[in-house]
Formats: structure tokens, sequence, C-alpha cells
């Protein structure tokens, strides 16, 4: 596979797992784009704590984390909650019967998050290693492929976007103090749409907590 997983799945606390190159992964983004060029990899996985979540839309144990896990991860990497997105990448590897449920519970769950093809038979090697019997599970990752957690599920629920704290710690990451080239046109566009987005967030509240038409031109307009 990618490198970089490669490098992690092979690490010494992983029994030197051996992952074929040449396959790819899938941004859950609206044009499913696919990152396979070695450049792409790099920026996506790099320097980041990995998440390989394994589940399923079927399932109801996944059913009632799913909408945990989602909020747990955009509270980390969504702008409109933090200044930076945080060094965190999700890797969802599906144990769903068939695509067509899979690209179901895809379509509800943050573009920001990454999955390997159906068909990819490396979902089932990674169930394998991993040793998945009973979903959900989360396994945390260093960038370096140890290990932290083999199963953060509780961990997320308990604790919630604390514990990212706690994992780059003991991943000791090394800390984003500059803005690579393209940041800084993603900062200047977030700088014109934050306050539409906030504006957005706002009205959606009053709307549902005054439910009158008054109160909505009025936070407008106001």
């Amino acid at each position: 596979m990618y490198s970089l997983l490669r490098r992690r799945l092979e690490s010494p606390s992983l029994g030197g797992h051996y992952v074929t190159p040449g396959r790819t992964l899938i941004v859950n983004n609206k044009d499913k784009d696919k990152l396979e060029l070695e450049r792409e990899l790099t920026r996506a996985l790099e320097n980041k704590i990995m998440l390989l979540y394994f589940g399923s839309g079927e399932c109801l144990r996944c059913q009632e984390f799913a909408p945990i896990l989602k909020d747990f991860f955009v509270r980390l990497t969504d702008e409109f909650y933090v200044e930076r997105a945080s060094q965190l990448v999700l890797v969802f590897v599906s144990l769903d019967e068939t695509e067509e449920k899979q690209d179901k519970f895809l379509k509800t769950m943050p573009k920001r998050w990454l999955f390997l093809p159906f068909q990819d038979e490396f979902r089932r090697e990674l169930e394998l290693r991993f040793s998945v019997t009973n979903p959900p599970v989360v396994v945390v990752l260093k960038p370096n492929g140890e290990v932290i957690a083999a199963n953060a599920v509780e961990e997320i629920k308990q604790v919630g976007p604390a514990c990212f704290r706690n994992w780059q710690e003991a991943a000791d990451l090394v800390e984003r103090n500059f803005l690579l080239a393209q940041d800084f046109d993603n900062v200047a566009l977030r700088s014109i749409m934050d306050p539409i987005r906030r504006l957005k967030y706002k009205l959606a509240s009053n709307k549902s907590r005054k439910g009158s038409k008054d109160d909505y031109e009025e936070e407008v307009f106001s």
C-alpha cells in the first residue's frame, strides 16, 4: 500500500506486517477524491495520529457510537471549533456486507474521513491484524506505527476530544508552529467565510429556539 501507512503497519510493534504497494485511499467528499500519489498521501498522513475505525452501518453498537465519533472528529478538525485542525486522520475500515451499505453510512459522516475502496482486500487484512471481533473498534496509531490504544471506543465516549491531548503526548508529535504555503489560502478563505458560517449557525439556533419569522429577520438585520 502507500508507503506511509505501510511503514506504520510494518513497524516492529505491529510484527512487520507487509502491505503490497499500489493501493488507494478515498476522501469521503462529494467527488470521492482518490489519494494515490506519494505526495498526496504524505500530506494526508504524515506526522498525524491515525485512527482506524472498524465499523458497520448495520451494527447496532456502531449505530450508537457513530454520532459520538463524528462529533469527536469534527470538534478536533473543523475550523468552526478550532483555529487549526488537529494532527489527526481517520481511516474508515468498513465491515459492511455490501458497498451500498458502506456508502449509505459514509453519507452521514465527515467529508474529511478517508476510507479504503470496498473491493480492497486489505480491509480484511487489517481486520485480522487487529483482531477485530466485536465492533465498533477504534485503533489509535502513532506516526511511527506503534499502537497507542487497541480500542479507544470507551475512551472517546467518556473523555471526548480531550483524549486527543493524551494521544498527542504519547505520540510525541512535532508541533506545527508554521503554515505551509497552501494553508495561507485556506486561512484567507476561512477569514472571509467565518462570519457567514457563524451567522448560519446562529440563525439555525435562533430559528429552532424562537420559531418565528420576526425573530429570524430581527437577528439578520439588527
